[in-house]
């Protein structure tokens, strides 16, 4: 598309089959998915710094079982993206400080199919791709890490 600004004609010619090659391999992590309804804030953001990469930015709509981020462990975790911070009337020097999130890895549509495990989706939309699990309710989902 960039070489030939949307104007190049791609033509296809069939060969023939080949055996089976084996199984197609699959990531070796696991997902961050979201496990409720509303949008990303800050605070929750912060906390999921240690548990993976963040695939969407604060202010994003999320839903149960959308993929919010890639986890650096084998299996998959339901996430809590949403949690506000708890205020109170006492302040602190500290609490106030500014903290800096890493910005999120937005995932093209090849990447995103690429990311995708078996029993996950990509959702295309003029506005968005988002990846998401098979079954979004989780109690229903099963370990197959």
């Amino acid at each position: 598309m960039t070489d030939t600004k949307g104007t190049g004609v791609m033509n296809t010619l069939y060969e023939g089959y080949e055996p089976w090659a084996g199984p197609i391999p699959q990531r070796i992590s696991g997902a961050l998915v979201a496990d409720r309804i509303g949008r990303v804030t800050p605070y929750a953001s912060l906390a999921m710094v240690d548990r993976g990469e963040l695939f969407v930015g604060v202010g994003t709509e999320v839903y149960g079982g959308m993929i919010v981020g890639e986890r650096n462990r084998t299996s998959d975790l339901n996430v809590n993206i949403i949690k506000e911070k708890k205020l109170t009337n006492i302040r602190s020097s500290t609490s106030e400080a500014t903290v800096t999130l890493r910005p999120p890895r937005l995932l093209s549509l090849d990447q995103s199919i690429e990311f995708i495990a078996e029993d996950e989706l990509v959702e295309i939309t003029p506005q968005s791709i988002r990846l998401r699990k098979l079954d979004l309710a989780a109690y229903t989902r099963t370990e197959k890490r």
